[in-house]
Parts: structure tokens; C-alpha cells; sequence
């Protein structure tokens, strides 16, 4: 009886010292995703913010500098306050670097598909400008831009391509602990619900480009103080932006294509209109120009 009286009591340690390693790693991965980005904060609407610019595929249209190219953001960042939106991609052996195109004709000297190639294998390869001038530069890791990020303390929202999933690169840059100076770029709610469910310390960037797709952002599971409300390429109502900064979001307009267009013709003080309509974030190809226009220094 004895004998049995002990095993049942060895048992009952052996259970508890289970549970108590089961609740252990759970807080830890719990830890994990309670601790939310410095950005949810740094990114609230406030209405005496300064604008902010975004340079589109971390600088295009820059003699000598190509586009999603680290010295390219070096080069930008030395000159102006800026976060840079970023492309990541995935090559044959799933290292994750900085390209938008699926194929490397147009800003490199390689050709043929991303995917076709390991990362070794492209390092033979340099980066051109949009000019088709070939430089010294080339493909970047996303791990070695995320540090220069961290170093420099400088914001990405990185766009991620179809041929990457989500999870991944938020996993690299949990790895490389930056998420303070990421931003998650989703393109409809069904992204934006993935992203946040897998990562709810981050902060997103949301499609709202008319209200129906603002409503349902607002009735999703995802709280607003998560959001960046990116409102497309063309200009809105004053009365949008209004709704939008009402429940606490920052606005970003897509001026890259067009609207850069038509202030280069009709003048950059085309920008600070956009910014008295509204606007906190301008995704934009010039962004000299906009941050002269928006007397945005270093």
C-alpha cells in the first residue's frame, strides 16, 4: 500500500513539472507577440505631426543609384528624413533579398527569373539605375537591410511579393529583432487579417481608398492603432481624410506615377496642398522634391 501511495505521489510531481514547462513555453511565445512596435505609437495621427515621406522602392529615378539598393537608401537617408518602402523577394534557396521585378532584365545585368537563381549564384550580377547604367551595387540581403535600419534607425514598410509568404519575412525580422522600424504593407482585408493574426505587434499598412474598404478595415478584428491607411494614387475628399485621422490613422497617398507627374509640370508646391487636404505619409518617386516642397529637413 505503501509502495502504491508513492507512485501515485512521484506521478503527480512528474505531471506538475510538465504543465509548469507547457505554461512556460507558452508565455514565452505569448511575450513574443504582447510586445508591440514602438510604431503603433510613433504613427498615431496627431495633427501637429510633420509630414512624412516615403520613398517608393527605396529610391528610383536617382542617376547611379538603383532602385531597393542599400547604398541607394544610404545615399537618400544622408540627405533627407525619410521610411522606405522596400521589395522583398525570394531566391531557388530561400534567402530573402530586396527586388521588385519577378525577373532581373530591368534593374540588373542578369537575366531570366529571381527564382532560377540561389543567392550566391546572383552575386554575380551588379544592379543598374533607371537609366540602364550599371553600377557596383548589389542585390541585397533583407536581414543585412533590416540592421542598417536598426543602425540608422530608419523605418521600412516592406511590400511583400507574391512568391513570399507573409510569415516568412515576419519571421526574419523577428529574428533580426526589428520590429520597431517595420511596417507590413497589405493590400486587401483578407491580407490585412492574415498579416495581423501572425503578427499582432505590427504595425500594417491597410487599403482604404473609399470608404466601403475604410468600413471594413473599422469592423475587422484589427484594432486601429495597428493601421496605416494607405488611400491610394488618386486624390479623395477632404471629408475621407477627416473620417480617417478621426478614428486615429495616419493617411498615406500614393503620389508615385501621376501625381508626381503633375507636380513636376504644374509645380511642387503641389505638395503642400495635398498636405493641407489631408495627407501625413506621401509615397512618392521625388523625394527631394517633396521634402523641399514640404521644407521636410535633416
Amino acid at each position: 500500500m505503501k509502495n502504491l501511495y508513492f507512485l501515485i505521489l512521484f506521478a503527480l510531481i512528474i505531471s506538475c513539472k510538465n504543465t509548469e514547462k507547457e505554461t512556460v513555453v507558452k508565455t514565452e511565445v505569448e511575450e513574443q507577440t504582447e510586445k508591440k512596435s514602438i510604431l503603433l505609437e510613433t504613427f498615431k495621427y496627431n495633427p501637429n505631426a510633420k509630414p512624412v515621406i516615403s520613398v517608393h522602392r527605396g529610391g528610383k529615378s536617382i542617376k547611379k543609384f538603383p532602385e531597393n539598393c542599400l547604398e541607394t537608401l544610404q545615399y537618400v537617408n544622408d540627405s533627407i528624413p525619410a521610411i522606405y518602402e522596400i521589395d522583398v523577394a525570394k531566391t531557388k534557396d530561400g534567402k530573402l533579398v530586396l527586388l521588385h521585378d519577378n525577373t532581373l532584365e530591368r534593374t540588373t545585368t542578369g537575366t531570366g527569373k529571381l527564382t532560377d537563381y540561389t543567392y550566391n549564384e546572383l552575386k554575380v550580377f551588379n544592379l543598374e539605375d533607371d537609366f540602364g547604367n550599371e553600377t557596383t551595387f548589389k542585390i541585397p540581403l533583407f536581414a543585412k537591410v533590416l540592421n542598417w535600419a536598426k543602425t540608422n534607425n530608419v523605418v521600412l514598410t516592406v511590400d511583400i511579393k507574391r512568391s513570399v509568404a507573409v510569415e516568412q519575412v515576419i519571421d526574419e525580422i523577428r529574428k533580426e529583432q526589428a520590429e520597431d522600424v517595420c511596417v507590413i504593407i497589405t493590400y486587401d482585408l483578407k491580407q490585412s487579417q492574415k498579416a495581423y493574426n501572425y503578427a499582432p505587434e505590427f504595425l500594417l499598412s491597410v487599403s482604404a481608398r473609399n470608404e466601403k474598404e475604410l468600413d471594413w478595415l473599422i469592423h475587422s478584428n484589427i484594432p486601429t492603432e495597428n493601421m496605416l491607411a494607405f488611400t491610394g494614387t488618386r486624390l479623395s475628399a477632404n471629408e475621407f481624410y477627416k473620417k480617417v485621422h478621426s478614428y486615429g490613422i495616419k493617411t498615406i497617398l500614393g503620389t508615385l506615377g501621376n501625381l508626381d507627374n503633375q507636380a513636376a509640370a504644374k509645380g511642387d508646391k503641389m505638395y503642400q496642398e495635398w498636405r493641407e487636404k489631408g495627407i501625413d505619409i506621401f509615397a512618392t518617386d521625388r523625394p527631394f522634391a517633396t521634402a523641399k516642397a514640404l521644407n521636410i529637413t535633416k
